[in-house]
């Protein structure tokens, strides 16, 4: 069921909260009462923060145990202190990160990549121990076609050009996006 309006202000509140609570080392907002079945459900998530227009973190998981506010809680934090291609975000960089939510449909293992809907689909590729993965609005946001897509996802999982074809396992996901105004 697609999250309201509400439910979505709520989940970027609580991205922001969590990550402020970290910064200042005070009490995560997960210990407040929620009572939405969307938020009670559990479900993969990725939380992108951008600064400037720019990738400033981004970190997700494709499924959870916990209810989604939580792996919102958990992806947020992570997002800003320990994604490995950026410094740790801090404090004086609060006022201008916008956060953004992707909340993940299961995978879907796919055999023929004519199936990928680009603006639809994420995709996340694996071949061997390498794995990448892209979401829906990279490919709107670059123009890429396809195969492009697809190229760029075996690139970020450290694969040649090709992979894609040649033995790799390739899912396919949606995601509802939420971003800050």
């Amino acid at each position: 069921m697609p999250l309201t309006g509400p439910e979505k202000d709520e989940l970027l509140a609580i991205a922001r909260e969590a990550i402020v609570a970290h910064l200042k080392g005070t009490a995560s907002p997960v210990e407040k009462v929620r009572t939405s079945e969307n938020l009670l459900k559990d479900s993969g998530a990725f939380v992108s923060i951008h600064r400037g227009g720019r990738l400033r973190g981004c970190i997700g998981t494709f499924a959870s145990p916990n209810p989604l506010y939580k792996t919102v809680i958990d992806m947020a934090v992570a997002a800003a202190s320990q994604d490995p291609r950026f410094p740790p975000v801090d404090e004086s960089e609060l006022k201008y990160i916008k956060i953004e939510i992707s909340v993940l449909s299961p995978l879907k293992e796919i055999k023929d990549p004519s199936e990928i809907e680009i603006g639809k689909h994420g995709i996340y590729i694996v071949k061997g121990l390498d794995r990448g993965v892209l979401l829906p609005q990279v490919a709107i946001e670059h123009a890429f076609n396809r195969e492009e897509f697809l190229e760029q996802t075996c690139l970020k999982a450290g694969l040649p050009e090709g992979s894609w074809r040649k033995g790799a396992a390739i899912f396919i996901f949606d995601a509802e996006i939420l971003k800050e105004p």
